[in-house]
């Protein structure tokens, strides 16, 4: 059941059960060690998401894949330390110009106003001061459920604070700042260059490095330290087994001692900000980075703002 806290609350919205794994497990798990009450807001049930695991191809788990990834989310938030999991209540939309783009259930297809407002009152519910959403740049996975993300969480990160909007549901409250996930080529072209260094061959060939070339460099706002918990993504990854092969040199190919090594960190851009005045403003440009999702904001939670 949401619920209200007066600590400090982290809010990250995901599209399909495993990008919660696959994007910012560790920083999770960090803060749901510290204390701070974590949530996350799935917005669709993956039914649409290839059996990519050969062992569990079968036509029972085709025929079931949108109940058994319930479950696979379930186990892996746990391992991850999601304090509460909210469902938007969407259907996967499969990836861009497929038949399942056209369901009316679908996320893509859902009225803006309708998944916004659905946004807005779990924040107002839960009452986070940092939300994480996906980014504006996402040329090197343009999903659309990963875009619909996006615009609904800026959406929902504007409207949550303002009175005038959905004021059927519930009280307005204004998080303090919006996160966008970052994908880092950097941390994929250090695992190929580990594998080459050990001799072992890098599942990342040729077209995989040519896309890194061609994403434009996010720059990072916001590094975490998630050394600590360095093998959470690969735990909360195989609970999701329909979805991850345990035998995928992709995501298991180095040794755990050896990926605990490669950029052992999460990196966010800060993307929006209520300022002194209440107004959202863009954040101050900064030479310095954060190590903390809640920097600045700490102290007046903790006083009950």
């Amino acid at each position: 059941m949401i619920g209200v806290s007066d600590s400090l609350c982290l809010l990250t919205v995901h599209a399909h059960p495993d990008d919660e794994a696959s994007k910012g497990a560790g920083s999770v798990a960090r803060y749901h060690a510290e204390g701070v009450h974590t949530v996350l807001v799935c917005c669709t049930g993956g039914e649409e998401g290839e059996i990519l695991n050969p062992a569990l191809d079968t036509p029972e788990v085709r025929d079931n894949i949108g109940e058994i990834r319930r479950e696979e989310l379930m186990s892996a938030t746990e391992i991850i330390g999601y304090d509460e999991v909210v469902m938007l209540g969407y259907r996967d939309s499969g990836m861009a110009d497929s038949e399942a783009n056209g369901r009316p259930e679908s996320f893509v297809q859902a009225p803006l106003e309708e998944a916004v407002e659905r946004l807005v009152r779990i924040v107002r519910s839960t009452r986070p001061q940092v939300m994480v959403i996906y980014g504006d740049e996402q040329s090197s996975y343009p999903h659309p459920d990963h875009l619909r993300v996006h615009e609904i969480g800026v959406e929902a990160f504007r409207a949550a604070g303002n009175v005038e909007r959905y004021s059927d549901s519930g009280d307005v409250w204004q998080p303090d700042k919006l996160y966008y996930t970052i994908f880092s080529a950097a941390r994929f072209r250090a695992i190929h260059e580990k594998f080459v260094e050990l001799g072992l061959e890098s599942p990342f060939d040729d077209q995989w490095r040519k896309r890194w070339e061609s994403v434009p460099e996010d720059p990072a706002t916001t590094s975490i330290d998630i050394s600590e918990f360095a093998d959470v993504r690969s735990g909360a990854l195989l609970a999701h087994a329909t979805q991850v092969d345990p035998n995928s040199p992709f995501w298991f190919g180095l040794p755990p001692e050896v990926m605990r090594t490669i950029h052992p960190h999460d990196d966010y851009r800060l993307a929006l900000v209520k300022g002194a005045d209440g107004r959202l403003v863009p954040p101050p440009v900064s030479n310095t980075v954060e190590s903390d999702l809640f920097t600045g904001i700490r102290g007046a939670a903790a006083s009950g703002r």
